[in-house]
């Protein structure tokens, strides 16, 4: 096996082994974010104070990534992406503390770490492809990235499943003990193989320039900011307290749902290119991605509607609609990962990158914010209403975007 690999291109192995790297931090991640919100609503916590609990991951997010592009262009990708995974071993670490030191100040110093860690890391994955894919091969770029992005959600979903099934079995320290210790071996044979200066700009950026001056990536930010934050508006706290709270469903069974469906979301992001291969074109464009966010904007109404009128028992309706959502949205997402990408410019492509995702992830503090507040006050229906009217945002804005995937 060992020879085979070797054997490969040299782009081939670094692309593996960007994967590789982006693969182990998400299963962590995942598993981490259920383990604080079944863990703490155990406690007692309501779902505004489990929400807040993530304000640091969402805001240092956003500065990362700003931030952080500008750094990979000039120090290297391989360094961002390997600060990134040491950083997730610190947050991690931080809450092997006994459960009386793990006050709601420690827990969300160590969200923020963690969120610094999450972006560099997938700041790093996502721009790397750009240095690692010829110019002019769209195809393989949309493929590449489908590939990659779909992958770590499917693994995402396994961490949540992961988080569940840990906190059954070895409690909350436990748990975090054994992502501890595999995330370091991952990281210590990333700092040895990991190519150096992967996708670092020819020409030193200065600090000011990490906003981005290119009106596509502008425009697609924008609309992944309400993208974003018309998935966890509902999903991120809303819903596993729903089926815990509600629907009194076990945290292993919780974990085990959500689970399924990231990797099902995942699975579909990976085939979203022969989804949304058109007749005269193998690559989407702006067009592309405006009507596949007019679809997922009347799924959630729809689904939305029959809540609010019980017209379906409500597990039944979750279950489905979900499968539904979830379908959709990880063709929007992949449609726009692929688009960032093929916009950003070739020379620090981390910039452009950078810049979209503190897009995203300020779309993720907004939806995390508001699906805290919304149910305690509202309840999911309204928290899905919420969804329907940012996917009715992110629609609009679409039309915007160049009809062809060039710029």
């Amino acid at each position: 096996m060992l020879a085979k690999y070797r054997s490969l291109p040299e782009s081939i192995r670094q692309y593996l082994l960007v994967t590789w790297n982006y693969w182990a931090f998400t299963v962590t991640d995942g598993a981490l974010r259920m383990l604080v919100v079944l863990h703490f609503y155990d406690l007692g916590y309501s779902p505004i104070a489990i929400a807040m609990l993530f304000v640091f991951y969402e805001i240092f997010g956003v500065v990362t990534n700003l931030v952080g592009g500008w750094l990979g262009a000039r120090l290297g990708l391989n360094r961002t992406m390997n600060i990134g995974l040491g950083l997730q071993i610190l947050a991690l670490s931080m809450l092997l503390l006994p459960a009386a030191m793990l006050t709601v100040p420690w827990v969300m110093a160590a969200q923020a770490l963690s969120g610094i860690a999450k972006d560099l890391n997938k700041m790093s994955a996502k721009s790397a492809i750009k240095t690692l894919v010829p110019k002019d091969a769209e195809d393989k770029l949309y493929r590449w990235v489908a590939m990659l992005t779909g992958s770590k959600n499917a693994l995402k979903g396994a961490g949540f499943f992961l988080g569940g099934l840990l906190l059954a079995s070895f409690g909350f320290s436990g748990a975090i003990a054994v992502m501890v210790a595999a995330l370091t071996v991952v990281w210590l044979a990333s700092l040895v193989n990991l190519k150096a200066d992967l996708g670092k700009a020819k020409s030193k950026p200065k600090f000011t320039e990490i906003f981005s001056n290119s009106n596509s990536v502008n425009i697609l930010s924008a609309a992944r900011l309400f993208l974003f934050a018309a998935r966890d508006v509902w999903f991120v706290i809303a819903l596993p307290v729903f089926l815990a709270s509600q629907l009194g469903w076990e945290h292993s069974s919780v974990g085990a749902f959500l689970a399924l469906w990231v990797i099902g979301y995942g699975v579909v992001q990976s085939v979203a290119p022969a989804i949304t291969a058109g007749r005269g074109s193998r690559t989407p464009d702006g067009k592309t991605a405006m009507l596949w966010a007019g679809v997922l904007t009347l799924v959630t109404s729809l689904l939305a509607l029959v809540m609010i009128t019980e017209w379906l028992e409500p597990q039944l309706a979750l279950i489905g609609g979900l499968m539904i959502f979830g379908a959709a949205f990880a063709i929007n997402s992949s449609l726009h990962s692929y688009l960032i990408v093929s916009y950003a410019d070739e020379d620090g492509v981390s910039l452009d990158i950078g810049f979209y995702y503190m897009a995203n992830a300020m779309g993720r503090l907004v939806g995390t914010l508001l699906s805290g507040w919304i149910y305690q006050a509202a309840g999911l229906a309204a928290c899905l209403l919420v969804s329907a009217l940012f996917l009715l945002f992110t629609f609009i804005i679409s039309f915007k975007l160049p009809k062809t995937h060039r710029v």
